[in-house]
């Protein structure tokens, strides 16, 4: 559907894969109440794009995220399909065995590159966040179930500024040592430019390999998809993303929400990337959405495409 002619992709993955965190990252912080059969709904549009990697939800207390608190009925509900990984997010041992009641297929952990948001988001230290996550891998591999980590606040932070690379780099490798897959670096509060982006990699890539990371970023001062672009040039493959731009940071004041896959997809398909995702029927299933919680996408891309019809 792209209205430009593809470009060559010099220095660029052939194919890049969309980790969609839309349902579980992108709906947690939306205030309008939303039914299991809804995020049900939207799981099934996000399948029959082509998107193969769905955050389904989360196994976390429903008294701080009370968005979640539907995930086992989600889980339960959607009609699976071999071709789509369905992941949870399971911070620990008491939501990694929720995870596993519902068949989750992955199960995702997180800490933060940032003392002072680890402590504001789960009340305790890096260290002690890392420590917490040793039953979850021990479990996970007892089960023989993947887990992806999740970096926080690898280009700044809403308490401490400036967040060193190696700081990154550090949590980054010890996750990835205690098991994790794949490291996922999350610009929490959407502060990274550019030149951030290549600083931390660089760091990050000397202790992690670069076919083991991936990319999360928000789009708070619009710097969103030339990070990812950057991040691309640099060997990463893989992307994180939310239908319709959902999401925000209920610990970072201003913070907006995740890249849109649409805009990402649309970038994808102007590179001549490959993503496997049909952006036509993305684009319908972010209108869905958006009409669920009563906002406009915050995509342009889907914004421009609606003007179309």
């Amino acid at each position: 559907m792209s209205d430009v002619k593809q470009l060559p992709a010099f220095n660029l993955p052939a194919r890049v894969k969309i980790v969609e965190v839309g349902p579980r990252d992108g709906l947690q912080n939306e205030k309008a109440p939303l039914t299991a059969a809804d995020k049900i709904e939207l799981i099934e549009k996000l399948g029959d794009a082509g998107v193969s990697y769905i955050e389904t939800g989360s196994f976390v207390s429903p008294k701080w995220v009370p968005q979640m608190a539907t995930s086992s009925e989600v889980f339960q509900g959607i009609k699976r399909r071999e071709n789509i990984t369905y992941a949870a997010l399971t911070p620990n041992l008491k939501g990694f065995e929720g995870a596993v009641a519902v068949q989750a297929d992955e199960v995702a952990i997180f800490g933060a590159a940032s003392e002072a948001f680890s402590q504001k988001n789960i009340n305790c230290s890096i260290e002690e966040s890392l420590q917490r996550f040793e039953p979850v891998m021990a479990a996970a591999k007892a089960a023989g179930i993947p887990v992806r980590g999740y970096v926080s606040c690898v280009l700044g932070c809403p308490y401490d500024g400036f967040i060193a690379p190696e700081k990154v780099a550090e949590v980054a490798e010890k996750l990835f040592a205690m098991g994790c897959y794949e490291i996922s670096l999350g610009d929490t509060i959407g502060v990274g430019t550019p030149a951030g982006v290549k600083e931390m990699l660089q760091a990050v890539i000397k202790r992690v390999p670069v076919e083991k990371l991936a990319v999360h970023f928000h789009d708070t001062y619009g710097q969103a998809l030339t990070n990812i672009y950057t991040a691309m040039q640099m060997g990463i493959a893989v992307v994180d993303s939310a239908i319709a731009g959902l999401g925000g940071c209920p610990y970072a004041k201003g913070a907006s929400g995740n890249v849109a896959t649409e805009e990402v997809v649309y970038l994808l398909n102007g590179l001549g990337i490959d993503s496997g995702i049909n952006l036509e029927k993305l684009l319908e299933a972010g209108w869905f959405i958006s009409d669920k919680i009563g906002k406009p996408p915050v995509s342009k891309v889907s914004a421009a495409y609606r003007a179309k019809q």
